[in-house]
């Protein structure tokens, strides 16, 4: 796609632009499907409008050739016409009717514009807590925006949310290693790096040596714990948004599975997860459900060595 594009586009009437939010979703390849049947038809358009805003913003931060960086301040000018007056974009058309309808404040998405804006200056990070820092910017405001479509956004359920969004984005880090830094990117934290001895050559190299394995095993066992306690989120939701909220975690989980079962070689080999394994994920979730046990089990979050 080309994202220059975006800022040119011309304004239809709602309905279309909420289409075309659609087609932008079905366009794009993800973990898991942002059109999922577990989310109530009403909210579909909504999930739509709201994708659309993280997917362009982040073509606008990765794909783009030029100034990203005036790129993203006038997505931002564009957001704020949402809140002021008649964006001028497609997407944007769409986002603002969200916006109106749930009632969700400009923060979320000014702080996956400036997640953007950061990528631009920093291409690596010192430690584990600069990249989680990180985080609160990239990941977490999506978890927010999820809760305010659903009506449950409160400082609690955000901070359940937060560590799965976290986990989705560090599992999204961790599957994507060798395009990154294909990109200019590490997101291995470089004390990480360095307590297992591994340096940026091994990436450069696509040689996934014991030591990196071993790095790599490390970075996805606390991606399970964050999954592990951002799941007890699901215990304060209603079925349909439980169902989503389990598939999105086991969607993720899946991916780590993936990772585990290539012993941590995301060098030579991207980790995917097939459509037939979605599907059977979805289906034991409702399963699982119907007889009463926690749609995602508690061995899901363990290391498949250990299951």
């Amino acid at each position: 796609m080309n994202a220059t594009k975006h800022l040119t586009a011309a304004v239809p009437d709602v309905g279309s632009a909420y289409e075309a939010c659609q087609r932008l979703a079905a366009s794009s390849y993800e973990n898991f499907n942002v059109g999922s049947l577990f989310i109530k038809r009403r909210l579909r358009p909504h999930f739509y409008s709201v994708y659309a805003f993280c997917r362009l913003v982040d073509d606008l931060g990765d794909e783009v050739q030029g100034d990203r960086l005036g790129l993203l301040d006038r997505w931002e000018d564009e957001l704020m016409l949402c809140y002021s007056a008649s964006p001028r974009l497609i997407w944007f058309q769409a986002l603002q009717r969200t916006i109106h309808e749930f009632d969700i404040p400009p923060e979320p998405f000014l702080r996956l514009i400036e997640a953007n804006r950061q990528d631009q200056r920093d291409k690596d990070y010192d430690d584990f807590d600069a990249l989680i820092e990180y985080c609160t910017f990239s990941a977490t405001p999506v978890g927010h925006l999820v809760l305010y479509l659903y009506g449950y956004f409160s400082e609690q359920m955000a901070g359940y949310s937060d560590n799965t969004c976290i986990a989705l984005q560090l599992t999204n880090f961790w599957q994507d290693v060798a395009r990154d830094y294909k990109k200019g990117r590490i997101y291995i934290p470089r004390s990480d790096m360095a307590a297992f001895g591994v340096d940026p050559a091994t990436i450069q190299n696509r040689n996934p040596t014991p030591e990196f394995q071993r790095l790599m095993q490390f970075q996805v066992d606390r991606t399970r714990e964050l999954f592990r306690s951002g799941y007890e989120l699901h215990h304060h939701l209603q079925r349909d948004f439980r169902l989503e909220f389990s598939a999105i975690t086991a969607g993720g989980l899946s991916v780590l599975d993936a990772i585990e079962a290539l012993e941590f070689d995301m060098l030579t080999v991207r980790p995917t997860v097939s459509r037939s394994t979605k599907i059977r994920i979805m289906l034991n979730i409702v399963a699982r459900d119907l007889i009463g046990k926690t749609p995602v089990p508690a061995s899901a979050f363990n290391s498949r060595s250990v299951r």
